[in-house]
């Protein structure tokens, strides 16, 4: 099956060494994401010509910085949407249908700060970074409608202790009605990466169903990322045949990612073939 991708997300390994690594083992769908900047690989990997999706922070940029598309500081936004611009070309000249990157943030946290707790700092106005987020994603589907290219939006995930901290989510679609609300009013070829392991986490802090919101929201989803959790952290584990979110999947996609953390090949073969079995 074509439509079940493996992430690089989780390998320790530069990009390129993971996906040989795939490829190796038979494994020829492959979601490249983040990684070590190096362009001499980036060349390397699409020499490869393997049917490659592109997520998020990927090619990886020479200066780090934090990809947010609802950004208010004009530095970042403009990186973020050159970052997503050379990224949707990069997806036309592999031929892959999708491009796909995370809903904006309150903050412009610091790289190091990234799936950690954040330190308390001053949020910007939810409404005014949502209306700028709006505006934004516009213009990246007008952009990527011209080249032929879907764009592809994940939920963000907030844990307890973030929204604690902040006393909201610092994040923007984190919770099933702010993501309805959103894609209702999205243009026709910007569509919901459904992270499971992130809507289970955010269930738990923002105290909401998942399995209700994963059956509400499915009429968004274009594409999932697939991982279990405690429901405390994003700890991308691996899944089983009865983890919660099978029964709910959507079976008639063309893009499915596996985004476990591991370093056993064996392990990500018995997720795909769970998903192949589902599916």
């Amino acid at each position: 099956m074509n439509n079940i991708f493996v992430s690089t997300g989780g390998f320790e390994d530069p990009v390129y060494k993971s996906v040989k690594k795939l490829i190796k083992e038979g494994i020829n769908n492959i979601e490249l994401s983040g990684g070590e900047y190096n362009d001499l690989n980036l060349i390397k990997i699409l020499k490869l010509k393997k049917n490659f999706r592109i997520h998020n922070y990927f090619p990886t940029p020479k200066i780090p910085f934090v990809l947010n598309v609802a950004s208010v500081n004009d530095s970042i936004l403009n990186k973020t949407m050159k970052h997503i611009f050379a990224s949707i070309n990069l997806a036309k000249k592999i031929k892959s249908k999708y491009y796909s990157f995370h809903a904006g943030f309150l903050l412009d946290p610091d790289v190091k700060m990234l799936g950690k707790k954040f330190s308390s700092t001053l949020l910007q106005n939810r409404i005014d970074c949502l209306n700028n987020f709006k505006k934004n994603v516009f213009i990246i589907s007008n952009y990527a409608k011209f080249n032929n290219i879907e764009i592809l939006i994940e939920n963000n995930v907030v844990t307890k202790k973030n929204y604690e901290l902040f006393g909201q989510s610092p994040f923007l679609l984190s919770n099933p009605k702010e993501i309805s609300e959103f894609f209702l009013k999205a243009p026709s070829n910007v569509g919901l990466l459904m992270d499971v392991g992130h809507l289970k986490v955010s269930s738990k802090t923002e105290k909401f169903s998942k399995e209700k919101a994963l059956i509400q929201l499915n009429k968004f989803v274009k594409c999932y990322h697939l991982s279990e959790n405690d429901s405390r952290t994003d700890s991308n584990k691996p899944f089983n045949n009865n983890s919660w979110f099978l029964k709910h999947l959507k079976k008639d996609l063309d893009y499915y990612t596996i985004e476990v953390y591991t370093k056993s090949i064996k392990t990500l073969k018995k997720q795909l073939s769970i998903i192949k079995n589902y599916i």
